[in-house]
């Protein structure tokens, strides 16, 4: 079987071509701007604003799975439209779709989010990810959303950089004790995400981890990992910082953990071992 990882470059990207590639499927990828340090079968550069682009790669990879994990934060033209096209070329060659989404789409309006509650995004990012699951979705019927939160593994993503900066004292900010999320470990989700694949899975799924924690607490599990000092960590509200977004939101990712074999840890739990 051949996969096509869309944002193979990226944190999640990296670890879905590690997984496939261990798996002994044919892998490919796709950049922006650079390959990644991933090793697949072959890198592609694919611009998701360009269909004609897009058509091209989709006829030279052939690919039996596409996964889009790209990010572009809130540029509409990828973020949004991107997985439109995607999905548009994926029915066109009977391609298996899974569209990573983000738990940006929810308002935290209330705290525990389920598959079946409404999205109502805050912030650009989240309506553009709100607009690709209905896209995805409406084009390609059998495709799997599946919503994630904070990505962590490895010590290589950008929030584990981030409590090393802050220690140090060289990142201007502070982690907020009132912004909770559901932490996933990057293993753990690429595991999910290509379990979801081989079965008939369909529709929306919530793929996140098994604790609710504050920045802030993350921050602090994080550098106690690291053997930081987490007395160095500044902290505050994000609710005095006047920034747009949801505070309080957790994915409630039971349904779908329970038809999967691959268990979705807890930051409390992925943090405490000892750093590959």
């Amino acid at each position: 079987m051949t996969t096509l990882i869309i944002g193979g470059s990226g944190f999640l990207g990296a670890e879905l071509i590690r997984q496939v590639t261990a798996a002994g499927h044919t892998t490919a990828a796709t950049y922006a701007t650079k390959p990644g340090t991933a090793v697949p079968g072959a890198w592609h550069h694919l611009d998701l604003r360009d269909p004609e682009h897009l058509a091209t790669l989709m006829d030279q990879v052939r690919p039996q799975l596409v996964i889009n994990a790209a990010s572009a934060k809130n540029d509409w033209a990828v973020t949004a439209q991107g997985p439109a096209r995607l999905a548009l070329s994926a029915a066109q060659h009977g391609t298996r779709l899974v569209q990573v989404s983000s738990d940006a789409v929810f308002s935290g309006t209330k705290t525990h989010f389920t598959e079946s509650d409404l999205p109502a995004p805050l912030t650009p990012y989240g309506a553009a990810k709100a607009a690709a699951e209905t896209a995805v979705l409406t084009i390609c019927p059998d495709a799997v959303v599946a919503r994630t939160s904070l990505i962590i593994g490895y010590g290589r993503s950008e929030h584990e950089h981030a409590v090393h900066q802050f220690a140090e004292g060289t990142r201007p900010g502070v982690l907020f004790r009132d912004d909770i999320r559901c932490p996933v470990h990057v293993a753990d989700l690429a595991a999910a995400l290509l379990e979801l694949a081989s079965t008939t899975a369909r529709g929306v799924h919530h793929v996140a981890g098994a604790d609710a924690v504050s920045r802030y607490d993350l921050g602090v599990l994080i550098a106690q990992r690291e053997g930081l000092d987490p007395a160095r960590l500044p902290t505050g509200l994000r609710a005095d910082s006047g920034l747009p977004g949801a505070l309080d939101v957790r994915l409630d990712s039971r349904a779908t953990q329970h038809s999967l074999r691959t268990r979705l840890r807890g930051a409390r739990e992925f943090l405490s071992a000892i750093p590959v």
